[in-house]
C-alpha cells in the first residue's frame, strides 16, 4: 500500500512564483527526490508519493500551512490510497490503485472541497469526507498567523508551546490565542485518527 498526494496551488497567478515555489520544493524534498517521489507540472499542479499511507494527512496539513502561511495562497489536496502496480523513475508515469484513487480524489471530490481523501475502504470514505468537511471551515480560514502557528508546530511536534511562542517571535499569550484560533487541537485529533485507523488497516493485510 501506498498513498498518492495530487494537488495544485489556489490562486498562483496572482502570487510570484519565487514567492511560494521554494517552500514547496523544500516541502517536497523531506520526503524524497524529484522526479521518483515527487514532481510539479503545469506550472503549479504536483503529484507526491508518501509511502507510509499512515503518514498523509500529517503531510497535507504541513502543505496547507507551509502555503497559507504565504498572503492570498491557498492549496488543493487529494488524497489516494491504495496499491502501486506499475513504478517507473518518474511518479507521474506510475500507476495503480492509489494513483487512480487519488485522480479521482482530485477530478471530483475537489469540486466540493479542497482536501479530500479516496481509500480502497468505503466505511473511511464516508467518515472522512464529512470529517475533512468540517475541518476545512477552519483551515482555509486561516491567516497568514494562523498558517504560521500551525507549521510551526507541526515542524517541532515536541516543542513546548513556549518554545514555539519564541520561535515565533509572539508573546506566550498570543500564542494561546493562534492556537484556539486555528482549532490546531482539533484538527490534530483528526490526523490521530486517520492514522489509527490506516495502522490497523495496515496490520489487516
Amino acid at each position: 500500500m501506498t498513498s498518492v498526494i495530487t494537488g495544485d496551488i489556489i490562486n498562483s497567478r496572482g502570487v510570484s512564483a519565487e514567492t511560494w515555489l521554494p517552500v514547496l520544493k523544500e516541502s517536497f524534498n523531506t520526503i524524497g527526490k524529484t522526479p521518483k517521489t515527487w514532481e510539479l507540472f503545469r506550472g503549479d499542479s504536483f503529484q507526491i508519493e508518501i509511502e507510509n499511507i499512515a503518514e498523509a494527512l500529517l503531510f497535507t496539513f504541513k502543505l496547507k500551512s507551509t502555503i497559507k502561511k504565504i498572503k492570498d495562497l491557498d492549496i488543493r489536496l487529494a488524497i489516494g490510497i491504495g496499491n502501486k502496480s506499475f513504478d517507473t523513475e518518474k511518479i507521474t508515469e506510475a500507476n495503480g490503485e492509489a494513483f487512480i484513487n487519488s485522480g479521482y480524489a482530485f477530478d471530483y471530490l475537489l469540486k466540493k472541497q479542497n482536501l479530500a481523501l479516496k481509500t480502497p475502504w468505503e466505511d473511511i470514505n464516508d467518515e472522512f469526507e464529512v470529517s475533512l468537511g468540517l475541518s476545512l471551515l477552519i483551515m482555509d480560514s486561516w491567516t497568514t498567523n494562523s498558517a504560521a502557528f500551525v507549521n510551526m508546530s507541526l515542524q517541532n511536534p515536541e516543542s513546548t508551546q513556549k518554545i514555539i511562542a519564541k520561535k515565533l517571535a509572539i508573546s506566550e499569550s498570543s500564542a494561546s490565542e493562534r492556537r484556539k484560533r486555528s482549532g490546531f487541537d482539533e484538527i490534530m485529533k483528526l490526523e490521530k485518527r486517520y492514522r489509527k485507523l490506516m495502522n490497523q488497516k495496515l496490520t489487516k493485510l
